[in-house]
């Protein structure tokens, strides 16, 4: 039997990217599914599409930064359905420049989404899994939450927050049955890129089209989550490159400080042409 069949799953941030691809994925291994989102209509998209190729998918509007819609949706779930094995914390949104223009509205956006997402999601689901004695908490971070990222270090911050949270919540959760895992994947083809905001110059599709590296496709990252979720792993980090990034700036890190300074000095020349805004 599949190891995702007839399992109960959450999946945040569903209606596109990553949190699509692992809906997709999951409804065709027979996962029994709810497809959170804020884009309701993109969410209910997702659910249909599921259920019109034989798969069991339902939709429902979600803020993750409210903590009591969180825990609704998660109880009800629970309750609706017997039990809840997988919440896949994948909601999240991006920002890209440079710290003096971040303003204290985008500081507490980013924070809400990215950080307290995460936690109102643990928050919800933890003790849920803990009195049935098994199921597992999937945080998706970024390899920006394992790695230095400038130009984006309000989002890295966020990433590196929940990377700390899921590794030093893994052990505590496992000896109650529960699994933890926490994905740092590199760059991915997502739709985060066009919603995301970009403090000055173009927007941050364009702006990351002009880097050298490919972007992995979305339904391959879901695919490699998922094997990282039946292994139990604790970090599930692809592509390869994020694999040498990581281990360039534990061996090497002074080709990564170099690669660092010549990315804001061309962003500095070619992208930001506004003076701060105040924060």
């Amino acid at each position: 039997m599949d190891a995702f069949g007839d399992r109960v799953a959450i999946v945040t941030g569903g209606a596109s990217g990553i949190g699509r691809a692992l809906c997709d994925a999951l409804g065709r291994r027979g996962a029994r599914l709810v497809v959170a989102d804020l884009d309701e209509a993109g969410a209910a998209a997702t659910a249909a599409s599921i259920v019109q190729a034989g798969g069991r998918a339902r939709a429902a509007r979600l803020d993750v930064a409210d903590a009591e819609a969180v825990r609704g949706l998660v109880e009800e779930t629970a309750s609706r359905e017997g039990s809840l094995d997988l919440l896949l914390n994948n909601a999240g949104i991006m920002m890209g420049g440079e710290v003096r223009d971040m303003r204290a509205e985008h500081w507490r956006r980013i924070v809400d989404v990215n950080l307290w997402g995460v936690v109102n999601g643990v928050r919800a689901a933890y003790p849920i899994m803990i009195r049935q004695g098994s199921g597992h908490i999937v945080n998706v971070a970024s390899g920006a939450g394992l790695v230095p990222n400038p130009l984006s270090a309000a989002y890295s911050m966020t990433k590196h927050a929940v990377v700390g949270l899921s590794l030093s919540l893994r052990p505590e959760a496992a000896g109650l049955g529960v699994g933890v895992s926490v994905v740092c994947p590199g760059y991915v083809d997502t739709a985060i890129f066009d919603s995301g905001v970009s403090l000055a110059g173009p927007s941050l599709r364009e702006q990351v089209a002009r880097g050298p590296l490919r972007h992995y496709p979305a339904p391959k990252a879901a695919n490699t989550i998922l094997r990282g979720v039946e292994r139990n792993r604790a970090v599930i980090v692809f592509p390869f490159h994020m694999h040498a990034m990581l281990w360039a700036s534990r061996l090497a890190p002074w080709i990564v400080r170099r690669g660092f300074s010549v990315a804001i000095e061309r962003y500095r020349r070619e992208v930001r042409t506004e003076p701060p805004a105040r924060s």
